[in-house]
């Protein structure tokens, strides 16, 4: 059968969609790029904030428009908002054939049997097997490794515990096997991903693993392997020595601050404080490696000074690349519970301040690269602003700035350039290939 796939939210759901296509096309189905050409169209849904279930739920309704004007189409509703609502979404949503849990991929065959056969399936029984196959939907030079399932940090603005369960790191040799057939397949930079990378393992034996993992890792034919989504607490200073001194782990981390506020970080049940905050980033400055990092802002009882201390912290450090979030309130949470919720319009408000302060932050860092040279790998081409699109280590895929490049001489996507810096274009550096 022809199937057409939609893959919503983190790169954590991209790598579940990646598992579950090569479930497919292991099977004997054919995938296909459009609703239209599609017999069955599966739908990875996320959960984690209002405007990602206000997205699954507009690509549920496509796919439901999609079969209701083509004859004997089915629609599968798989990931986050699946198993967190899937009652709602049986009822809500009765022309879904299909409804499967965040760890129910294997059933996707046998599912896909069933809703043929004209069956209801509502499957959530979180079975959580390991699977390695994948079929990339990124460039094929870059892929993400999902390394852990779950977290239990139990933030108490986020639901992804109530959704995912508890940390569940992958094994270790699974990992490897699966890290050397992407490897073998020609992809050079490898990003780690989880909910936490910094605690993958301490579910093994209550010590992390993740250097040893990285050991591993880095004895494959990766050029850069790169880690998003660490945890302040974990970063310690044996791992910032360990990322400076390993040629291969990209200078750049991922690292969810969500506040510098004592009161407010308390209130979230993050374990660090400003004191901590301000030494970590001293150190990875000091050792040449790049945070990107994630604010909440608006978060209930945030006053109006709390939230200006926030804004002359992120003025102050100057962060590589930041991101800022209205607080989004999550039925079941803690923090749904809490006094003092502000009004979207204030949240909003402050969160585009931020964001305004971040962008000439970046404006101005992109000024002093002028004359700089920079190694970057090709990604893709930019039709409009007739570039190359390139990134160097400090730039991640997607979240990031890029670097927009020409060449005097033929360039392959997927290979490594150096550029020389000639300016920018908004928060994009601009450059030229050196011969």
């Amino acid at each position: 059968m022809k199937i057409g796939a939609i893959s919503l939210g983190c790169d954590k759901n991209r790598v579940d969609t990646e598992k579950m296509l090569s479930r497919l096309v292991g099977g004997g189905h054919t995938l296909v790029g459009s609703e239209e050409e599609a017999d069955v169209i599966v739908v990875n849904t996320c959960a984690f904030i209002d405007k990602a279930k206000e997205e699954s739920i507009d690509e549920i309704l496509s796919a439901i428009a999609a079969k209701n004007a083509g004859k004997g189409k089915k629609v599968i509703v798989t990931g986050c908002l699946a198993q967190r609502y899937a009652d709602t979404l049986k009822e809500e949503f009765p022309e879904v054939d299909a409804i499967l849990g965040i760890a129910d991929y294997d059933a996707i065959l046998k599912t896909i049997e069933d809703v043929e056969e004209g069956e209801k399936v509502l499957n959530c029984a979180n079975l959580d097997a390991f699977y390695s196959d994948r079929v990339l939907t990124t460039p094929y030079h870059y892929a993400y490794l999902k390394i852990a399932d779950g977290c239990s940090n139990h933030c108490t603005y986020c639901a992804i515990p109530s959704i995912r369960g508890k940390y569940r790191s992958e094994k270790l040799e699974d990992l490897i096997r699966e890290a050397k057939k992407l490897s073998d397949d020609g992809v050079k930079e490898l990003i780690l991903v989880a909910q936490d990378v910094t605690r993958y393992g301490t579910d093994f034996d209550g010590k992390p693993h993740l250097i040893e993992l990285l050991d591993r890792l880095s004895k494959l034919d990766f050029v850069w392997i790169r880690l998003l989504y660490l945890y302040p607490e974990m970063v310690d200073d044996k791992l910032i020595e360990y990322v400076e001194n390993n040629d291969k782990i990209a200078k750049y981390m991922d690292i969810p601050l969500q506040h510098v506020d004592d009161d407010v970080l308390k209130r979230m049940n993050r374990r660090t404080n400003e004191k901590s905050i301000r030494e970590l980033i001293a150190k990875l400055k000091n050792s040449g490696i790049a945070v990107r990092t994630t604010f909440i802002c608006g978060f209930p009882g945030e006053t109006q000074e709390q939230f200006e201390k926030l804004e002359k912290f992120v003025k102050e450090v100057k962060f590589d690349y930041a991101g800022f979030f209205a607080y989004s309130r999550e039925e079941g949470t803690p923090a749904d519970k809490l006094d003092g919720h502000l009004d979207e319009s204030v949240k909003e408000e402050r969160a585009n301040k931020l964001r305004a302060i971040q962008e000439k932050i970046i404006k101005s860092r992109n000024k002093e690269l002028i004359g700089s040279k920079i190694k970057v790998i090709y990604d893709d081409i930019d039709y409009d602003r007739q570039k190359f699109v390139g990134r160097s280590q400090t730039q991640a895929p997607d979240i990031d700035n890029v670097t927009l490049f020409e060449s005097d001489e033929e360039v392959r996507i997927g290979e490594f350039y150096d550029v020389e810096i000639t300016g920018s274009d908004g928060i994009d550096l601009v450059g030229k290939v050196i011969k």
